[in-house]
């Protein structure tokens, strides 16, 4: 039984996955996620922007790879729904810590940071019962996370403030889309 397709599955089918080779899983994406983030956290922390922002992005983008990739290929793992989030966490609640509180709202970065702690919290509970995949709120969430932190990098690479005013504002767009998460299973 496969499982349902996004559409921008069938977009990354057609663009990358094809050319991943059968022997590359999904979890073993996640795993490259899980140890990019130190080295895109020191990137950040160095300030090195014009290395840390490409790592970043790439880091992100294989969020969408390996999900794309274990629905394309029906490989979806017990360890994969757990984990795929937790490596998301990492590395968007390492950059939200390091960059938010210094150059964000303070009153947004808490929410945001908060938010995905109870996210975390609920859904360990709720998991260790049943393993339930993201669902398109929590998948639209990491989207404005990923845009808002990649914002407020290139706003600092090119130093133009307005663009971190702008991902505060995503930011809080984000904290809609975490509580529609945190409240509702799936669509």
């Amino acid at each position: 039984m496969n499982p349902a397709l996004y559409p921008h599955d069938k977009i990354l089918d057609f663009l990358i996955l094809r050319f991943i080779p059968r022997s590359v899983h999904p979890n073993h994406i996640t795993i490259l996620r899980m140890m990019l983030t130190p080295v895109v956290f020191f990137f950040i922390v160095i300030e090195d922007y014009k290395i840390g922002i490409p790592l970043f992005l790439f880091a992100a983008f294989t969020d969408a790879v390996d999900g794309a990739l274990a629905r394309t290929r029906n490989q979806i793992t017990r360890w994969g729904i757990r984990f795929d989030p937790l490596a998301d966490k990492l590395l968007i609640g390492s950059l939200l810590v390091l960059l938010a509180f210094r150059y964000v709202n303070a009153y947004v970065a808490g929410m945001v940071v908060a938010l995905e702690v109870l996210i975390v919290v609920i859904a360990v509970i709720y998991r260790r019962f049943r393993p339930t995949p993201a669902n398109v709120w929590g998948k639209t969430k990491m989207i404005l996370q990923v845009v808002a932190v990649f914002l407020v990098l290139l706003g600092l690479l090119i130093d133009f403030p307005f663009l971190i005013q702008v991902a505060t504002f995503i930011f809080g767009g984000a904290i809609v889309f975490a509580l529609m998460s945190l409240f509702t299973r799936s669509i």
